[in-house]
């Protein structure tokens, strides 16, 4: 009988398996968050071992719904400790795939929680009205007029931009070593006329508290932000989860990462990412 058990438990956590890469996807695409993701889903895994597996028709609308309900109950919760939140909000990189990714995911921050949990599936993971509907209980109508509203309220704020590989790590290096040089000029040079810088500390580490705007004030403010940093710290361009990034060590520890977007042939969005809270998950699959 105890044998018997063990091989139900092993089937029941291989179904779970075949679909954690999904859950985690969802689930960090709606919080922004590696660590909270991975919380979501080790609860899912929790609450799928509970519900008589065996008697549920498709593990993946069940195990969706567990997540994306999991993750409405947070960002809920969530809401007051963002508004106390120092400086700007981004998410934590290393779980995102592109610089894109990243600013949408800033972005979504735009959104209601329903609103977001409704875009996520139907535009990026690309379930039907029909799931969507079971999974967050709203009628299928009402599910399309929510979509509705979350892509106009999106639309405005969405560029898409197809750059190779190799361009991108190219303008990347550029930015690195024009900034490492405190060279103005170079940086005029590669930044589009309406550059955005956002650097995201939560008030742990040196870092302006708002958006720096349009390509001279960014340009100063990347040299004047080499005086901020700690002395010792060594930059190179590494891949942060498939895309070309400039990652910042200080005494062999990570201390910042930047995503460098680009819009046509120049730098158009500069992430900066410096909490070291927010770092925790990318130092520990680096380790």
């Amino acid at each position: 009988m105890q044998e018997a058990d063990r091989d139900q438990t092993d089937a029941t956590a291989a179904v779970f398996a075949q679909h954690r890469r999904l859950l985690f996807a969802i689930a960090y695409r709606m919080l922004g968050s590696a660590t909270d993701a991975e919380d979501i889903v080790q609860e899912a895994f929790v609450r799928w071992l509970q519900a008589a597996p065996a008697e549920v028709q498709s593990p993946k609308a069940f195990l969706s719904r567990v997540v994306v309900h999991l993750c409405l109950d947070q960002l809920r919760s969530a809401r007051a400790r963002r508004e106390e939140y120092v400086g700007p909000w981004l998410p934590e990189p290393g779980a995102t795939h592109t610089a894109e990714e990243l600013a949408e995911t800033a972005m979504l921050e735009q959104l209601g929680p329903l609103e977001r949990a409704v875009f996520l599936l139907r535009d990026v993971f690309d379930y039907d009205y029909a799931e969507i509907a079971a999974i967050v209980g709203k009628s299928e109508a009402n599910c399309r007029q929510i979509l509705h509203r979350s892509r106009e309220h999106l639309r405005e704020r969405r560029q898409r931009f197809d750059v190779s590989p190799v361009e991108q790590e190219r303008i990347t290096a550029q930015f690195l070593q024009a900034t490492m040089r405190g060279d103005m000029q170079g940086l005029l040079r590669l930044l589009s006329d309406d550059v955005v810088f956002v650097a995201d500390s939560g008030g742990k580490a040196p870092a302006g508290r708002k958006p720096v705007r349009v390509r001279e004030n960014v340009a100063r403010g990347m040299v004047g932000f080499l005086r901020l940093i700690p002395a010792g710290l060594r930059a190179r361009i590494a891949m942060v989860n498939g895309q070309p990034a400039i990652v910042g060590y200080v005494d062999g520890q990570l201390y910042g990462v930047m995503f460098v977007e680009i819009v046509g042939e120049r730098v158009g969005r500069v992430y900066t990412v410096l909490n070291p809270d927010k770092l925790a998950w990318l130092s520990a699959q680096a380790a």
